[in-house]
C-alpha cells in the first residue's frame, strides 16, 4: 500500500553531514511510525530515528542522539534524517519503513521499507 523511496546518501569525512529523504507514495489519515534504520556490514539491521506522525514525538537510539534529527514534512508527505557531525560507526545502508500506530524500536513490527539509501563516513 505505502511505497517508499529514499534520497540522499553519500560518502562524506567525518565530522560532515547529510540529509535523507524518504517520501512516501501515498497520503493517509491514520496516525503512524515513520522510521530510519540501518544496516552496516556483518551487522543487524537497528532503528535509528523514529517519528510519530500521531503527536510528531521522535525517537533516538543512544548512538545518535544529539548529532540525527528526525523530521516529517506532511505537506510533502516526506521524513527527513539529519545527520551531523558523522562518524565511521555511522557507515551503513540507511533504510526508511512505516508501520500503523505508534512507534517501536523493532524492525519486525514495521510493514513497508524503501530501498535503502548508502551512507559511507571515512576517517
Amino acid at each position: 500500500q505505502v511505497q517508499l523511496v529514499e534520497s540522499g546518501g553519500d560518502s562524506v569525512q567525518a565530522g560532515g553531514s547529510l540529509r535523507l529523504s524518504c517520501a512516501a507514495s501515498t497520503v493517509t489519515y491514520a496516525s503512524k511510525c515513520m522510521g530510519w534504520f540501518r544496516q552496516a556490514p556483518r551487522k543487524e539491521r537497528e532503528a535509528v530515528a523514529l517519528f510519530y506522525t500521531g503527536t510528531r514525538s521522535t525517537y533516538y537510539t543512544a548512538s545518535v542522539r544529539g548529532r540525527f534529527t528526525i523530521s516529517h514534512d506532511s505537506g510533502r508527505n516526506t521524513v527527513y534524517l539529519q545527520m551531523n557531525s558523522l562518524e565511521a560507526d555511522d557507515t551503513g545502508m540507511y533504510y526508511c519503513a512505516v508501520r500503523w500506530g505508534v512507534c517501536t524500536f523493532d524492525r519486525s513490527s514495521y510493514t513497508y521499507w524503501g530501498q535503502g539509501t548508502q551512507v559511507t563516513v571515512s576517517s
